[in-house]
């Protein structure tokens, strides 16, 4: 079981660019690795760190004036390989939910069956998130699974988002795939044995 996702008001890390891949969200060479752990150490690492290893300092994930559990990303996150780990990455940072106006199918299935909501906007929102977390990097989003809205808190601006009922179920309960099978164990076992 994970952690239950219902309703979730946080700051939000910005990063309005376009097509990021999912190479550059967790690069080819961090792919050995077959269990999710130390994959949000390495989430944009090419980004955050030069080839010395030092911080690039106006990486947005290195500026101490940005924290949250929201990642806010330009259209179309995700793109590229099905890499799982990128995935990983964003939910082993500490995302708990990313929001864009597109992300591709793969990824989007992939942070969902990992407990990372997607969230899909329209563009005009996404800006004025975009815009109310420039004017003060304490603006928050709240995020509210059970009726499927995302609200902009610094103006009060709404919206809502699709997702998959069983995906909303499985973020609800803290299930992964096996845990939504096995709340079923019982009425499974009654079907079977009554067949």
């Amino acid at each position: 079981m994970r952690e239950k996702f219902e309703k979730l008001t946080s700051t939000c890390i910005p990063l309005p660019i376009e097509n990021v891949d999912t190479d550059q969200i967790i690069p080819a060479r961090f792919l050995k690795a077959t269990t999710r752990e130390g994959f949000g150490d390495n989430l944009f690492r090419d980004w955050r760190y030069d080839k010395e290893g030092n911080k690039i300092e106006n990486f947005v994930l290195n500026n101490p004036d940005y924290s949250g559990s929201i990642l806010v990303a330009g259209k179309n996150f995700g793109s590229g390989s099905s890499r799982e780990h990128a995935a990983w990455a964003v939910a082993g940072y500490g995302f708990r939910a990313v929001v864009s106006s597109f992300f591709a199918d793969i990824f989007k299935n992939n942070a969902l069956n990992n407990c990372v909501l997607t969230v899909v906007v329209s563009e005009k929102f996404l800006q004025e998130i975009f815009e109310a977390i420039n004017a003060n990097h304490s603006n928050t989003v709240t995020i509210d699974l059970p009726n499927q809205t995302i609200t902009n808190n610094a103006t009060g601006a709404s919206e809502k988002f699709e997702i998959n009922p069983y995906k909303k179920d499985c973020l609800l309960n803290g299930f992964d795939d096996i845990d939504y099978l096995l709340s079923k164990k019982n009425d499974i076992e009654t079907w079977e044995n009554n067949r």
